[in-house]
């Protein structure tokens, strides 16, 4: 294989197209990884970039680490064609962070701000933004069981809001937005945890995107943040110094040590997806994928999904079986063939299967083909 230069992971063909005899998990986070990313992981650990040692032992402010962290950002840049005005933060905590981070930096304690609530991470935002704001919530789809996305046309926004906050994909209930709203001229706030570089956006369009690493980027714990310059300079004086966005971005998100080895898989990654083609290739694969288990689920009356269809997820696809009394029998020989990690959450019961980036294709037809046969066999 061929040795990467400084700094540049450089994934061969043979890794990227291997043919692999393994377990497709289908966890919605802590999710799979590239099996390329993951084998450049193991060859590197015990001696990176000709150091000796490991990535997770070197200084986070040594030559070869401020190196790969900046080839990260230049290649996440690249990769969502992120403008000159905004900022990119690598921050400790995960998304769930940011859900206090969000209202600190960018509001007072008297300003309100807009939450639009499609599942239970916009319910857990609003809630956590509650304790240092006003929150209004513009719109909630509880009256559904947010199978649906509330039309924006009704959505109630507040005059002079601070922000207005919502989740483009909720994992749980998999509803998904497939357009950006324009109902407000207030800054939009977006977790994107669990879609980010799963197709391209236009980030001009958002004043800070969020999303923790567990899904598209790496291991639990990283949070990447981009935020438009203009909102820099709004955080609160009693905002801790590892979440204020202005004190990270001075100090290219060193002020403290960062997650190194999580940022260190994240720039895997990056270039992982830069060698497939970017993220244009990726939507397409993704939509496939998605397409392929939704037209099966579609096409039976042994499973069920309950979601508008417009507002379907292509990253989380919950599906129920019309027997419940099945789904241990479908977990255990779901397991069994290899296809980990498909119980739904507890809160909606039934199953679950996400599709990120790193999930093969042949993943997905393995799952399909499972699905038929249990259903041949049990319907």
């Amino acid at each position: 294989m061929k040795a990467p230069s400084k700094g540049l992971a450089t994934f061969s063909l043979d890794e990227v197209a291997n043919a692999m005899d393994r377990v497709f998990n289908f966890s919605p986070g802590p999710a799979t990884l590239p099996t390329a990313v993951l084998e450049r992981a193991q060859g590197e650990l015990l001696d990176w970039q000709g150091t000796g040692m490991s990535v997770i032992e070197v200084s986070h402010r040594g030559k070869e680490f401020v190196e790969l962290a900046a080839h990260s950002e230049k290649t996440l840049r690249s990769l969502l064609a992120i403008p000159d005005n905004y900022r990119v933060l690598f921050l400790q905590g995960g998304a769930t962070m940011q859900f206090a981070a969000v209202p600190l930096n960018l509001a007072g304690s008297d300003s309100r701000a807009d939450y639009v609530l499609t599942g239970n991470w916009g319910q857990k935002a609003s809630k956590e933004a509650a304790r240092y704001l006003s929150v209004n919530v513009a719109a909630d789809a509880k009256d559904t069981n947010y199978t649906t996305i509330p039309d924006p046309g009704a959505w109630r926004v507040t005059d002079g809001a601070a922000y207005l906050h919502y989740t483009p994909n909720e994992t749980i209930y998999g509803v998904e937005f497939h357009e950006v709203p324009e109902v407000s001229d207030a800054p939009l706030v977006v977790d994107m945890s669990s879609t980010l570089l799963s197709r391209p956006i236009d980030v001009s369009r958002f004043g800070v995107i969020y999303a923790g690493a567990q899904k598209n980027i790496g291991p639990a714990g990283l949070a990447l943040v981009i935020v438009r310059e203009d909102l820099l300079d709004l955080a609160r004086p009693e905002t801790p110094s590892v979440i204020n966005y202005r004190v990270m971005a001075d100090s290219d998100s060193m002020s403290n040590t960062p997650p190194t080895l999580a940022w260190y898989f994240a720039a895997l990654v990056f270039d992982w997806l830069a060698e497939q083609g970017g993220l244009a290739v990726m939507a397409e694969l993704n939509q496939r994928k998605a397409g392929k288990l939704y037209a099966l689920i579609d096409g039976s009356d042994f499973y069920a999904n309950p979601v508008v269809p417009e507002h379907r997820s292509w990253m989380n696809i919950p599906f129920t079986l019309a027997d419940p009394a099945l789904d241990a029998d479908f977990l255990r020989e779901a397991s069994a063939a290899g296809l980990a990690n498909l119980k739904g959450h507890r809160s909606v019961g039934g199953m679950r299967a996400s599709l990120y980036n790193a999930m093969p294709e042949e993943g997905v037809d393995a799952l399909i083909r499972f699905m038929t046969e249990f259903e041949a066999r049990n319907g």
